[in-house]
């Protein structure tokens, strides 16, 4: 399993181009999985339907299943900020690659998403394990930055850079 994450600051298009790259990934025969930080409280489930009710009832767990698509839903026993080395286990070991968007302080190499419109800083100065950033304004980074500068204007550029660098992306946890 190979382990990548992206990081940067809300608005930069990581989400647009992780989704860009899970398609182009699938495309080319490969599984991946998405490991997604969010900032803020969110459910899956909606008030009144059997899995919710299950839940509200206090089930530890509740599995939805059907003939395509499976949900698990844990309980924490306390509210806690799980981390990408207690999240990845989670997932199937069968995934090919495991993207991870969001955790930009996790221990993985990463590919920082940056846009100079957003009027944010970059973050690859303080985190060596920058290894790549996409961006659109190449000529705006305000110092030199990681060795591989991708086009986050071309997904199947930045697809086939992580291809060639795969044996860089080894599962790090």
């Amino acid at each position: 399993m190979k382990v990548v994450g992206f990081a940067g600051f809300s608005g930069s298009g990581k989400t647009t181009l992780v989704e860009t790259l899970v398609a182009l990934f699938v495309k080319r025969g490969l599984r991946v999985s998405v490991l997604k930080h969010a900032h803020h409280r969110f459910d899956i489930d909606h008030p009144g339907k059997d899995t919710w009710r299950h839940r509200e009832a206090g089930a530890y767990e509740v599995l939805a299943a059907s003939d395509s698509l499976i949900a698990l839903q844990r309980r924490l026993p306390e509210p806690q900020q799980l981390g990408v080395a207690e999240l990845l286990p989670m997932l199937d070991p069968a995934a090919d690659w495991v993207f991870v968007e969001g955790f930009k302080h996790a221990p993985l190499p990463k590919i920082e998403v940056w846009r100079a419109s957003t009027g944010r800083t970059v973050c690859y100065p303080d985190d060596a394990r920058i290894v790549a950033i996409a961006t659109d304004s190449p000529d705006r980074l305000p110092m030199p930055g990681p060795a591989a500068v991708l086009d986050i204007n071309d997904p199947s550029a930045v697809s086939a850079w992580l291809v060639d660098n795969a044996d860089s992306f080894s599962d790090p946890i």
